[in-house]
């Protein structure tokens, strides 16, 4: 796997070639490089034409992305940011005690941040929850999802198959409810 960087039109392009079969693109911010990951002999030139192609598709990905409110987020007041900690501490318990209940679990010590790439963690070991205060921007059902989520980890830990089986067991729609995080 080789990585290398080409500017197209003024965009940087973070370029991963290996063994694959056709060009994929992904846009994971609004700033810096967007990602195409490539087969190992494709030329320079089919990228930048493949990327150019895409422009339209880029910038609308790049709206999109500016538009969510995690993005919104990075630019908030403390004012805002303790608003939704009490947003979130009003709701979180409620919900704790509702799912751990059902799933038969015993968290321990709640805890809520303001984090910028988690949602949630849980310390299976002690029980501890954190949730992220920032869920409060979201509809309700994306922090019922991260609670449920993190009582999980107090039956499996890790994010593989069976961890998957108790989310659809408990939360059928969890899928859903991620997408809407992304």
């Amino acid at each position: 796997m080789a990585v290398s960087y080409l500017t197209v039109d003024g965009l940087q392009v973070k370029v991963t070639r290996k063994r694959m079969k056709s060009i994929t693109l992904r846009v994971k911010s609004t700033e810096g490089p967007v990602e195409v990951s490539a087969p190992n002999l494709t030329p320079d030139l089919v990228i930048r034409q493949f990327v150019q192609a895409k422009t339209p598709w880029i910038q609308a990905q790049r709206q999109r992305l500016a538009n969510l409110p995690m993005a919104k987020a990075n630019s908030a007041t403390p004012q805002e940011v303790r608003e939704w900690r009490a947003i979130v501490e009003g709701l979180t318990p409620m919900l704790v005690d509702h799912w751990a209940k059902i799933m038969g679990v015993t968290p321990g010590k709640l805890a809520y941040r303001n984090m910028t790439s988690r949602w949630g963690s849980c310390q299976p070991s002690t029980g501890r929850i954190c949730i992220n205060v920032r869920l409060a921007l979201y509809p309700p059902q994306c922090l019922e999802y991260v609670v449920v989520h993190e009582l999980a980890h107090l039956l499996v830990h890790g994010h593989g198959p069976k961890f998957n089986a108790v989310l659809d067991c408990y939360l059928p729609d969890w899928r859903k409810r991620k997408k809407l995080l992304e």
